[in-house]
């Protein structure tokens, strides 16, 4: 029995760092010079990592047994992800390595301190295992490739047999294309659901509602618990009852690199909840991690253990805040 098994696609992240490029006004897109040769700084190669192997990491680094359920090509960038999993104390028991295909492999245009990042899934020949009875007390479903309606499937079979897991649900690209009526099971049986502002239209398809109502109307779709991250302005939470804010813990210094800071928050938050923590001292938690993971390079190398998050809980400034908001 492990306390937390994440589900979903792991890649290698090749970090290009810019040397020239401009950013419009909005910072909505990256302009790069049609048909130039563009200069570089540097490349760094980052091995398992994605949504789901950022969670199955960060849990492992809190304290809980954690593994991953995720599907590799037989090359040596496989290899090299499964001995980073080992290296973190991820299970890889249900690791399935499928000759014939490549590890997905996407490249990060990093400027300043954000990043663009050009995304390729491979098609894996998915299977949920068989895991038999309850395998871990919790599951944390996050991106897939395309063609895995019949995967989703395979995961709410499961869950229904065995009602006693918890699932925790942060769509990836392609299940946010898909929409709310496809994953419907999903999300009705989830016990908390993440997401971004922008993320939160696209599930219910309209870009023009309020946090409130985002919030509410996610939570009609059936989980539990539903929190929405909103960047400087930190996360929002919805139980049922109260919406909560939960603002950034500040920067201990400008941010470095901001992958996977989203990753590093909803992870944290449920891996406090399978520690028996209330959700608000959890989104606290995933703020401090969430501050961490954008000091280093990549999702991964600045997610804390649970000593460090107590540590900055311990000297949080009094600017960092869980708000009710109704």
């Amino acid at each position: 029995m492990q306390d937390f098994i994440a589900i979903g696609d792991t890649v290698v992240d090749a970090f290009i760092k810019l040397k020239e490029a401009e950013v419009n006004k909005d910072r909505s897109k990256l302009l790069l010079s049609f048909g130039d040769k563009i200069p570089y700084e540097s490349v760094e190669e980052v091995f398992a990592v994605g949504n789901s192997a950022n969670a199955a990491v960060a849990a492992a680094r809190l304290g809980l047994s954690s593994g991953l359920i995720t599907n590799l090509g037989a090359d040596n960038n496989s290899e090299k992800c499964l001995a980073r999993l080992k290296e973190e104390k991820v299970s890889t028991g249900f690791v399935s390595v499928e000759e014939g295909k490549k590890t997905n492999y996407h490249y990060v245009l990093w400027y300043g301190d954000d990043r663009t990042i050009l995304v390729k899934h491979e098609h894996y020949n998915y299977q949920f295992p068989a895991l038999g009875g309850p395998a871990s007390k919790w599951l944390y479903l996050s991106s897939l490739g395309e063609d895995t309606m019949i995967y989703h499937g395979e995961i709410i079979e499961y869950l229904k047999k065995n009602p006693e897991v918890s699932l925790a649900f942060q769509p990836g690209t392609f299940q946010l294309e898909l929409g709310a009526d496809k994953l419907r099971d999903v999300y009705t049986r989830s016990k908390i659901v993440f997401c971004n502002v922008d993320e939160a239209g696209r599930i219910l398809g309209m870009d023009t509602l309020g946090i409130e109502e985002l919030l509410k109307r996610i939570k009609a779709l059936g989980p539990e618990m539903v929190v929405i991250t909103d960047g400087p302005k930190g996360a929002y939470a919805y139980d049922g009852t109260n919406i909560y804010q939960q603002l950034p813990y500040p920067d201990i210094k400008p941010p470095f690199e901001r992958t996977g800071a989203g990753d590093a928050f909803a992870s944290t938050v449920v891996a406090a909840l399978v520690l028996g923590k209330d959700l608000l001292t959890a989104l606290q938690w995933g703020a401090v991690n969430s501050m961490s993971v954008v000091q280093q390079v990549g999702a991964q190398k600045g997610l804390l253990t649970l000593e460090k998050i107590e540590e900055y809980l311990k000297s949080a400034p009094s600017e960092f805040k869980t708000k009710k908001l109704n």
